[in-house]
């Protein structure tokens, strides 16, 4: 069996509504009500967060609260680090999809040598830089982050030297230099996207499976496609925002999208790409109980990563 490690990231300084810190908590409740004993089965690490900074106005207009992220990012980095290093499958909890860009470059600074993939499973590319976002919010910015995207192609934002400075930090966490290849990203479910995403997405000719797709070819065929997209791949990390649900679902998160998965989609789409012996990591980021009833995200959450969780276990 795996040995497997929950790492808890309660970090929300790049997300723009408050309350994703709290999602962990609300799977944990959800886990009560299920009568589970999941959260006894795995022992946790949990990541200080920088959340006290929220109760300041954020220092960068393009980059909000960029300090505490790129803090966040380089403690993501070197724990997702060490628990690869010492063999173990690191299973993230986080709050803001920020944090993702810390768990990828860990892997690769575990690993430098080895070719990573990502399967990106969400409403959104996430792929803006502070030269693009039309909100400042970092949460939208990992994967620019890792493949050292500033796009200035399609540059919008007249970026100060001091927020210039630390988004070339943040690029260079976990080694010197891009973590992940472009054309090494696979999306499921993006639907949500601004003209300078689109263009990266075009230019690097990046696969994104639509919800449209994974109804008209079915989970597993999707699953299997994606997958062969990254043969070149030696590892895969798999990242799920829980608003690539849909909104009749996902109810309880930050940036809901119409037109999403359904819960049984994405529980078995993840169970089916976790089989695959190359995937090194599964993430779960964004969800927030503050925006919801009756902790119904966080349940359907919960239910997602103890079934992918256990597929896991049964696959190895």
């Amino acid at each position: 069996m795996r040995k497997i490690r929950l790492v808890e990231v309660r970090s929300e300084i790049a997300a723009g509504t408050r309350g994703a810190s709290m999602g962990i908590d609300a799977m944990k409740i959800a886990s009560i009500k299920r009568h589970s004993n999941f959260f006894m089965r795995f022992e946790p690490v949990s990541i200080q967060d920088e959340n006290r900074l929220l109760f300041g106005d954020p220092q960068f207009q393009f980059a909000k609260y960029a300090e505490g992220v790129y803090t966040m990012v380089d403690r993501v980095c070197n724990t997702i680090a060490d628990l690869r290093e010492n063999g173990l499958f690191p299973i993230v909890l986080a709050g803001d999809h920020s944090t993702a860009a810390g768990t990828i470059c860990g892997i690769k600074k575990a690993d430098p040598d080895k070719r990573l993939g990502v399967i990106w499973i969400d409403a959104h590319a996430d792929f803006h830089s502070p030269y693009t976002t039309p909100s400042g919010n970092m949460h939208g910015m990992p994967l620019a982050m890792v493949t050292g995207m500033d796009n200035e192609e399609c540059e919008e934002n007249d970026v100060e030297e001091e927020t210039e400075a630390i988004w070339e930090k943040i690029k260079q966490i976990g080694g010197n230099g891009p973590k992940i290849d472009p054309k090494d990203i696979v999306f499921i479910g993006v639907r949500d996207t601004e003209k300078p995403e689109d263009h990266l997405i075009d230019k690097y000719e990046i696969r994104n499976f639509s919800t449209e797709e994974v109804n008209h070819k079915g989970v597993k065929k999707v699953a299997k496609e994606a997958l062969k997209l990254l043969k070149e791949c030696d590892q895969i990390y798999i990242s799920f925002d829980v608003d690539s649900l849909d909104t009749s679902v996902s109810t309880g998160t930050g940036t809901p999208v119409p037109n999403g998965l359904k819960k049984e989609q994405a529980f078995e789409l993840n169970r089916e790409l976790i089989k695959d012996k190359r995937v090194c990591c599964w993430e779960i980021v964004e969800v927030n109980p503050t925006l919801d009833t009756e902790n119904k995200m966080a349940e359907h959450a919960f239910e997602i990563l103890e079934a992918t969780t256990d597929s896991l276990i049964e696959n190895f």
